[in-house]
């Protein structure tokens, strides 16, 4: 099976995309990498998702404009790794999505934020 990887973290700078190929022998899972590159946000993202991160105040449209744009991003970052990286052919695409928010209490992890809208992707 062929797998893309997709991930922007914290930094929000760029988009990774990592691909390889995974086989099953008996009980164990082999992968064979194929490569990854990274996919820099556009500067008017990036702008979008520095002034809306904790603390700043948001509103729900701004966070669905976000989820929207980040998943049109991400997408654009499967169609290279799928053309430069797996010839053209892949099986399945994973995606983490844009870390937006921790909600972290008494340190405990109460939930986590991701956006990326998948539907985009898909």
């Amino acid at each position: 099976m062929r797998v893309i990887g997709l991930m922007s973290g914290t930094s929000y700078d760029a988009i990774e995309a990592a691909a390889a190929e995974l086989t099953l022998d008996g009980d164990a899972l082999l992968m064979r990498p194929f490569g990854h590159l990274s996919v820099s946000y556009p500067d008017d993202l990036r702008d979008l998702i520095a002034v809306t991160l904790p603390p700043a105040a948001t509103t729900t449209q701004t966070v669905c404009a976000l989820d929207t744009r980040i998943g049109q991003a991400f997408a654009d970052a499967a169609v290279r790794a799928l053309r430069d990286l797996c010839g053209g052919t892949a099986d399945l695409v994973v995606s983490h999505g844009q870390t937006m928010h921790h909600w972290v209490e008494d340190g405990t992890v109460r939930g986590t934020l991701q956006l990326g809208q998948p539907a985009w992707i898909a």
